[in-house]
């Protein structure tokens, strides 16, 4: 199995409750069920408040490389991206358990 972190962080002056990051974090939201490949879905805003804390995470599983490619290159995954694209940045980590 692989485990897919993605770690986001908002650009500055922009919050969680402007629109394009509640469009994002519903695009992402509605990935599980629709990719077959994924195998555990969370994600979820951080209750962190330390200065080094990122502001949203995504943590997935999936079977293999192939599972992860696919999903990775998966439509509705790439819309969701390009969405974040516009108002985050973002780090990943991506292991075998």
């Amino acid at each position: 199995m692989i485990r897919h972190l993605v770690l986001f962080k908002l650009n500055d002056g922009v919050e969680r409750d402007d629109p394009r990051v509640v469009e994002g974090v519903e695009a992402f939201r509605s990935l599980d069920g629709k990719i077959p490949e994924i195998r555990h879905w969370e994600l979820g805003w951080n209750i962190s408040d330390r200065p080094i804390a990122y502001d949203f995470a995504i943590n997935s599983a999936f079977e293999d490389a192939a599972a992860l490619r696919t999903y990775v290159e998966h439509p509705e995954h790439q819309a969701g991206v390009a969405l974040w694209r516009e108002f985050s940045t973002w780090v990943i980590a991506d292991y075998e358990f």
